[in-house]
């Protein structure tokens, strides 16, 4: 059976077997994790995946079954082969936790290790943080806009294979559903699992009054009845209420009724439906929706008056459907000659795709009075910033126009926290609980401008001085070559 070592790109394994040869695989460098631009053309990006990533790299390995295909390829020698049999990760990893907001251009994992180690995790690490990240990103979206509303993850059988499916619903939790349907996340995360029923199962009945009361007699404890097989208003809805009525009489209604609604004009649909339970006396009956839903149809279906207050969301949230793809990269900014540490950047005639350089953390500082998000500064590892004095916000292509932070006004957090340190983790990992918890604290040292789903206010980070004087000398002493 193969082992996920070799879930990695080609290049990946010709590099390092070129770099064992030249003997520099066990060559100390750096490498940065960050991303470019938002997803969505949204404000904010939400980490996440690091628990996968920690697995990740706990268990990287090369077994025979991965030795024997590797042979079979004709592309890599026995001695190297051999090599790779004792490959396991050594290094450190920093990273910003599960749950943190962050904003592009900014460090948000950093590996400090052999060439060929962080070689070998390039590939499979940006699968992981990328993927989760972005549909964590996602569901805050559609959380921003459902407000107090119930938020279920129902994706899985949209999603592209199993492991999107997965971890795709943590990355839902994380995000801020209150669940999903998927049973096997449900099991291995602790996830709360939600269902209703198809219209499978109506369709299995004579009639939909009869379907409807024998899934009563099973469920008797949550009861989501879905309404619109036949006729929702003429038929599904007042099915339902003969069943919630005879629930009543016999005292078994439970805590949590209602119907779903998963096809017509939903906004219409639900504020009849309410009209229909108000009267009936069901004032508290749920009416949830599904129906390819995201942020911006849940947002629009609000503005109309809609009467849902629970949202099956699937398809475009587990396939991220309008942005399918977080553009992080994973570039090398360092490495050592020795015992000297030599900054690298990568060029470019892109400007958003020049690196910087150089061992670095990002500084985040806070409003003491509001305890709302200021800017993020990018610095050089060990740097810091005095909370004491005042500190200038300042836009590198528009030097006059800049802030203060006043001193004693702010307050500093270092975002990177250590993860791997000589191969061994000594992040305490939090429960997902936790990191829920820890997500929905971070999304609000945001004001609500930079929550906007459109033309969001942008989060203002910068380089520190030292950084950009660096960036500066190392642009040009690689331009030179050039000129």
């Amino acid at each position: 059976m193969y082992g996920n070592a070799l879930l990695t790109d080609l290049y990946q394994l010709t590099m390092i077997q070129g770099l064992f040869f030249e003997g520099k695989h066990e060559q100390r460098c750096v490498f940065d994790r960050y991303y470019r631009s938002n997803p969505f053309a949204g404000g904010y990006t939400v980490v996440a995946g690091l628990e996968h990533l920690i697995d990740y790299v706990e268990h990287l390995h090369f077994n025979d079954d991965d030795i024997d295909y590797l042979k079979s390829t004709g592309m890599f020698k026995a001695e190297f082969l051999k090599y790779l049999q004792t490959i396991a990760f050594t290094g450190d990893i920093y990273a910003m936790p599960e749950g943190t907001v962050a904003f592009p251009q900014e460090v948000l994992l950093r590996v400090e290790t052999k060439k060929a180690e962080a070689l070998l995790l390039e590939t499979c690490l940006s699968m992981i943080l990328n993927h989760e990240s972005l549909i964590a990103t996602k569901a805050r979206r559609v959380r921003t806009v459902a407000g107090n509303d119930t938020l279920m993850e129902f994706g899985l059988r949209r999603a592209q294979g199993k492991s999107a499916g997965v971890y795709g619903a943590r990355s839902a939790v994380i995000g801020g559903f209150n669940g999903t349907s998927n049973v096997y996340a449900g099991a291995k995360f602790g996830i709360p699992v939600f269902g209703t029923m198809a219209h499978s199962w109506i369709m299995s009945f004579p009639t939909e009054l009869e379907a409807f009361r024998a899934y009563a007699r099973q469920y008797d404890d949550n009861l989501i009845l879905l309404a619109d097989t036949y006729n929702t208003l003429k038929q599904g809805v007042p099915d339902a209420i003969t069943v919630f009525r005879e629930l009543r009489e016999a005292g078994k209604l439970p805590p949590r009724y209602g119907i779903r609604l998963d096809s017509g004009d939903l906004a219409y649909l639900s504020k009849e439906a309410r009209k229909m339970f108000d009267n009936a006396g069901f004032n508290d009956a749920v009416i949830a929706a599904s129906n390819d839903l995201d942020e911006e149809l849940i947002s629009g279906l609000k503005l109309q008056g809609s009467a849902i207050n629970s949202w099956g969301v699937g398809t475009n949230l587990i396939t991220s459907k309008d942005s399918p793809s977080l553009g992080g990269v994973f570039k090398l900014v360092g490495q050592y000659e020795g015992d000297t540490f030599v900054p690298k950047i990568k060029l470019s005639d892109n400007a958003e795709k020049i690196s910087n350089p150089g061992l670095k953390n990002v500084l985040r500082l806070y409003d003491d009075k509001t305890g709302k998000m200021k800017a993020d500064v990018i610095v050089l590892e060990g740097e810091t910033i005095d909370e004491t004095e005042s500190f200038h916000l300042l836009v590198d292509d528009m030097p006059w126009r800049y802030r203060t932070l006043l001193g004693g006004s702010y307050h500093v957090r270092t975002m990177l926290q250590p993860v791997f340190k000589n191969g061994e983790v000594v992040y305490e990992r939090p429960d997902l609980p936790e990191i829920e918890a820890y997500a929905e604290k971070e999304i609000h040292t945001l004001w609500p401008e930079y929550l906007r789903l459109i033309n969001p206010e942008p989060m203002h980070v910068q380089r520190s001085a030292k950084l950009s004087e660096l960036r500066q000398e190392v642009l040009r002493k690689e331009s030179a070559n050039f000129l």
